[in-house]
């Protein structure tokens, strides 16, 4: 399943995401050499819509052609199936996000290969590339509150989420053997998303080492994941006014990262319903009444709450999650 090269291939680096099938046979990781031993490894389209990873990994190959790279760089190229199709991933795939850890299937195996590989290599440290389908800022994710961790994490952006939960995400699985980021680029096209994904790969690998000491305080907003909102499984849902079991607002993706107040509505149900959204913790409990309330025929939040990744992506909605909800967490606490 896994192809592994220690070249870019002819042409490469002149296709968009769509046809990197007509080059690859499917999920590649690239080796290249650099001045610096140790290499950066990163890894995109483990989502196949989501293309800023791989735009970002062209700019700096290309601004780099006939040039030394300042640090070797270890590229993983996922879900080139789904991504031909701009797909997160296809009917009868795994999430390539959600495999990084356990075992049951090939692409499991493969995904621990690729760990083996890199830890032979004494990885330098780890980046995934993702977007989002809501309306949101770039921020980096990080499994781990250690310094070199958020020292990494804030050299892409001062706004920094740290979560526990979907287990299996490549940055938690790497993050066993060097420190580990997510970034999240915002919407897949945005070619401000492709610039600052750019010089992010390129400032870590200009990376001699990670600060051991606190980040400061002034440099950083730090979230933590409290729980994954999900619409129950035989609902309906809709963003335009049609009827369905929850009807949400057509803006709702610019409540993401925003601070709503207890008693914000969220959705308006069904009358002859009793509905609620579902929002499970890091530990698989299901704390809806903790979160949401409903006031006459509308669902509202019973807390303060700030939401990440609202979409209006049916397709994600059922595949993934409606968003996540975060709390701010104070380091010196």
């Amino acid at each position: 399943m896994l192809t592994i090269l220690d070249h870019i291939p002819e042409n490469l680096l002149e296709l968009h995401a769509t046809q990197l099938h007509e080059e690859l046979s499917g999920p590649t990781l690239i080796h290249l050499d650099g001045r610096q031993t140790r290499p950066v490894f990163v890894s995109v389209l483990l989502h196949g819509n989501e293309d800023t990873g791989w735009e970002a990994i062209k700019a700096l190959l290309n601004k780099y052609k006939g040039n030394p790279l300042p640090r070797s760089l270890s590229i993983f190229i996922g879900n080139v199936a789904a991504a031909q199709h701009k797909q997160r991933y296809l009917d009868g795939q795994p999430d390539f996000n959600r495999i990084w850890m356990g075992s049951g299937t090939p692409e499991h195996d493969m995904m621990q290969k690729i760990i083996d590989e890199m830890k032979s290599r004494d990885v330098f440290i780890s980046l995934d590339v993702h977007n989002n389908t809501g309306m949101n800022p770039h921020y980096a994710c990080v499994n781990n509150l250690g310094n070199s961790f958020l020292h990494l994490a804030t050299l892409f952006n001062r706004t920094v989420v740290y979560f526990t939960k979907p287990e299996g995400v490549q940055a938690m699985a790497f993050a066993a053997i060097c420190p580990a980021v997510t970034v999240e680029c915002g919407q897949a096209g945005q070619q401000n998303g492709i610039q600052h994904s750019m010089e992010f790969l390129e400032a870590c690998l200009h990376l001699d080492h990670l600060p051991d000491k606190p980040v400061a305080p002034h440099d950083i907003d730090l979230y933590h994941t409290v729980a994954i909102i999900k619409i129950p499984h035989e609902a309906s849902f809709s963003f335009n006014e049609q009827q369905a079991d929850f009807r949400f607002p057509e803006d709702i993706e610019h409540f993401n990262f925003r601070e709503l107040p207890t008693g914000t509505p969220l959705a308006r149900i069904r009358d002859n319903k009793k509905l609620m959204l579902e929002a499970w913790d890091e530990g698989g409990n299901n704390l809806s009444e903790r979160f949401f309330k409903i006031e006459d025929d509308h669902i509202c939040t019973a807390t303060p709450v700030v939401p990440s990744m609202l979409t209006t992506n049916t397709r994600i909605i059922r595949q993934d999650c409606l968003c996540y909800l975060m709390e701010r967490l104070d380091l010196d606490k």
